[in-house]
Order: structure tokens, then C-alpha cells, then sequence
């Protein structure tokens, strides 16, 4: 898309990592930058302190702005003060814009879960995140600048050149293109490149969008202030009213996809409510051993027994994936490592879908701004489910079931799930390592689950 575009290149994103994928992508921006191609890059601030010299270096150019949501004041050399401004200015910077959005030439857009970074493109070695994004073309991309235009115009976003110390510095910005073109060298004979030398599948995307699904969706966003919205002081839309909504609408089945399950006391009972009429509920998030993120798993284990004596079918995706074919395609590069979960779907109905950034949690909920689009397409529904099934079966997911009480009347969970082809249940939760368990189960005491 960033070869592509003749006018204009709009990123939005919450991560952007400096490695070779989030490099390749740097490196295109700023060669669309050269030819003329205005950029504007809205990056939250919400952890990468190395990630500065960069960003200045490419808003050097002419061509590029970047500007920061809701940043840190302390920056450059004042960096080792961040944890004590987090400390004092909490509210505010637990505050974080998790959207991620790309529209090239306001013509075409893509958006969904994934954020820029080796292990969302099947490039790392240590890690993988399976993830789905939607390309979007047509009237609706029209919408998603607008949802640009709204963040990008915010008081929350400020400048980069605002913050800081030094100024953008064009020495810099020759640097960091010497290290992208070096970078680029490096990366010739790759299979990164050799498939962007054919410009697949954006090329038979834009020649006659023959592999696009025409048919009806509409864009859902929080307000880039959603905390003054949430607090009543302000009027603008909130995403999970919108899919709240939708899945209230639900006659018969429901299929989340979310790495980071957090519901709460009002989830749950949006959960209880749907399998009282006879909803079918089933939910494919992260296990202990998968998840990169054990402080939220910490807080969906108090979750799961409720959810199950609902009568919710719950699956946690396995670390390694006994089969990972299937769904319409390849469930995993075998290049890389362990399997986490980071896709974010809905499926109501097998007719309707949600493919966006929010996961399932009181975070996305509350505390993050998100963005996502509902699709009217059974197509898209089939296509979905297609891959929701290949990755909940037993040999690449544990199936978690309530037996007997315990001797303390609890109800005991057990992972179903397929070891050297045979079905088995594991009574003792899988946690990758002992040492990653104990930290979760002490966390778990932590009244921490709003800001998870």
C-alpha cells in the first residue's frame, strides 16, 4: 500500500516496533515520502521509550507529521522519570489509544488486530501472533479517514516537535535512511520481499477487486475523547455500545475471538442473558501458556467457572499448535515460535460479523480508544468460523469443562485437549512454566481487573 500510494498515506497504530518488519514498513513510508506522498503517523505512547529517535528522525522530512496520542512528559534524557509520572498522572496515562488503521490514497484501508511488529507478521522466531486484519475499499474507507481525521485532530495528539527537547534534525533523518536502505539490503532474497516484488494481493485487490466481498458494513470507533464521554461530560460515539447492541440481537449463536478475556460482573451477565434463549455462546482466547500478557490472564481466571456454569463453551489456544493447517489456509508459519492468540472477532449469527481492535476486556471497554468495523456478509461469517474451528479443536486448543466438586464444594476445572493423537484431560491448568503460574495466581489477588 505504501508502494502504491500517489497522494496520501495515513497510519494509525498503538505499536510500531523497530525491527525488520516495522523497518520494511519505515522504509516504504519514507521512500512515499520522497516522491511526494503526504504521510501522517498517529502512534499512542504507551511503552516504547527507543522508539523517539525514529519518529523525530522521520518527521525531518518534509512530507512526513507525526504526532503522539496522550504522551509521556518525560522523554529523551528525562526518560527514567516515566515510571514516577506514571505513578502520579496515573488516570490520565492508563488512558491509551489501541486503534490501528492504515488508509492509502483515502481509497483503500485495512484495520483490524494487528499491530506492526515481526511477531504479527509471521516473521519472529520466538513468537507468533495470530491475528486477522480486513482490507476495506469503496464509501466506507471515507468513513475510516474521517475516524483518522477525528484522532489526528485531537487535543490528545500532539506534535512531535512539541514534545521534547530537540527538534526534528535532517542529520538525523539521513542516518536512519542510510539504516533503512543497509536494512534493506540486507533483507533482499527474503521471502518478505520477494513476495512484496509482486505487489500480491493488492495488485489483483485494485485491478478488479476480484478477491473482495461487496457488501454492507459500517465503521464503529470510539470518540478520541472517550473518557469524557464515558463520564457523561461530553456527547460521541463508544464501540461496545454499538456491539453491545449487535450481540443483543443474537437469536442463535455467538462466536468470540479474543485474546484478553476480562468480561466482568456486566459481560457475564450479557453472556447469561443470550444462553437463557437458547444462544449458543462459544469463546477462543489465550491459555496461561500461550498468553504474552499473564497479569490479564490473572484476571479472566476469575471469570471462567462463571461463564462455564452459564453454559459458554470456552477454549484456550495451545502454545504449540498440534495441527496448524486448516481454515481456509495456514494457521501458522513453521518459522516461527510459540502460538499466542491476538485476533479480535465477533460472529453473530454466522450472517453478521465484528473485525476490529477490541478484545473482550475491561480495558478496551473503559480505558482504550478502539476502532472496528460490523460486516453484514455470511461470506465473511463462513470465512471466519472457517478458522475459529481449525484452531479450537482439541489438537490445537484445551477445552475447558466443570467435573465434580472438589472436597471444598468448588467446582474443579479440566483442559481437554489431544496429546500423540489421543483425547486426554489435564486436571492441573498448563502455565508454560511453574514460575510464570505462581506470579499469575499471586496476581490474581490483586483487585486489578478494570484495568485489565
Amino acid at each position: 500500500m505504501a508502494n502504491a500510494a500517489e497522494k496520501t498515506l495515513d497510519l494509525q497504530y498503538f505499536i510500531i516496533q523497530n525491527d525488520n518488519t516495522g523497518k520494511l514498513l519505515m522504509d516504504a513510508v519514507l521512500r512515499a515520502a520522497d516522491r511526494g506522498v503526504r504521510v501522517r503517523m498517529l502512534i499512542d505512547d504507551s511503552d516504547d521509550t527507543q522508539r523517539d529517535k525514529q519518529i523525530t528522525a522521520l518527521s525531518a522530512h518534509k512530507n512526513i507529521e507525526i504526532r503522539i496520542f496522550n504522551p509521556f512528559y518525560s522523554r529523551g534524557v528525562f526518560d527514567v522519570l516515566r515510571y514516577p509520572e506514571f505513578l502520579f498522572t496515573g488516570t490520565r496515562l492508563n488512558y491509551r489509544m489501541h486503534n490501528k488503521l492504515y488508509i492509502a490514497d483515502n481509497a483503500i484501508a485495512l484495520l483490524g488486530g494487528r499491530n506492526v511488529g515481526d511477531e504479527y507478521f509471521q516473521a519472529s522466531s520466538a513468537r507468533e501472533f495470530g491475528d486477522t486484519d480486513i482490507v476495506t475499499a469503496g464509501p466506507l474507507v471515507r468513513q475510516e479517514s474521517k475516524s483518522f481525521d477525528d484522532y489526528w485532530n485531537s487535543e490528545l495528539a500532539i506534535p512531535i516537535e512539541g514534545l521534547g527537547i530537540k527538534k526534528p534534525d535532517p542529520k538525523q533523518l539521513d542516518l536512519y535512511r542510510a539504516e533503512l536502505a543497509e536494512h534493506r539490503g540486507k533483507m533482499q532474497g527474503s521471502d518478505y520481499l520477494r513476495r512484496l516484488a509482486t505487489n500480491e494481493p493488492l495488485a489483483g485487490i485494485a485491478s478488479a477487486g476480484a478477491q473482495l466481498i461487496w457488501t454492507k458494513a459500517e465503521l464503529v470507533y470510539d470518540s478520541p475523547e472517550k473518557i469524557k464521554v464515558e463520564a457523561g461530560e461530553q456527547s460521541g460515539p463508544l464501540l461496545r455500545r454499538k456491539l453491545g447492541a449487535a450481540i443483543r440481537e443474537v437469536k442463535q449463536d455467538l462466536v468470540v475471538v479474543s485474546p484478553y478475556l476480562v468480561p466482568g460482573d456486566g459481560g457475564v451477565k450479557l453472556l447469561r442473558d443470550l444462553r437463557a434463549r437458547g444462544v449458543r455462546v462459544r469463546i477462543l482466547t489465550n491459555s496461561l501458556a500461550s498468553t504474552d500478557m499473564p497479569i490479564v490472564h490473572a484476571g479472566y481466571q476469575h471469570w471462567r467457572i462463571p461463564m462455564l456454569e452459564a453454559g459458554v463453551e470456552l477454549y484456550e489456544v495451545r502454545p504449540v499448535l498440534g495441527k496448524p493447517d486448516g481454515g481456509g489456509g495456514s494457521l501458522k508459519s513453521p518459522s516461527s515460535g510459540q502460538y499466542a492468540l491476538h485476533a479480535k472477532v465477533f460472529i453473530l449469527d454466522r450472517r453478521r460479523v465484528f473485525i476490529g481492535s477490541m478484545n473482550f476486556d475491561r480495558r478496551s471497554m473503559h480505558l482504550n480508544t478502539e476502532i472496528g468495523l460490523l460486516i453484514d456478509s455470511p461470506e465473511i461469517a463462513r470465512q471466519a468460523l472457517a478458522r475459529f474451528d481449525a484452531i479450537a479443536q482439541p489438537a490445537n486448543s484445551y477445552i475447558l469443562m466443570l467435573t465434580a466438586q472438589n472436597t471444598l464444594g468448588r467446582p474443579k476445572l479440566v483442559w481437554r485437549t489431544e496429546q500423540d493423537g489421543k483425547v486426554v484431560d489435564v486436571s492441573i491448568e498448563p502455565m508454560g512454566d511453574l514460575l510464570r503460574g505462581v506470579r499469575t495466581e499471586l496476581l490474581a489477588l490483586l483487585p486489578i481487573d478494570d484495568l485489565l
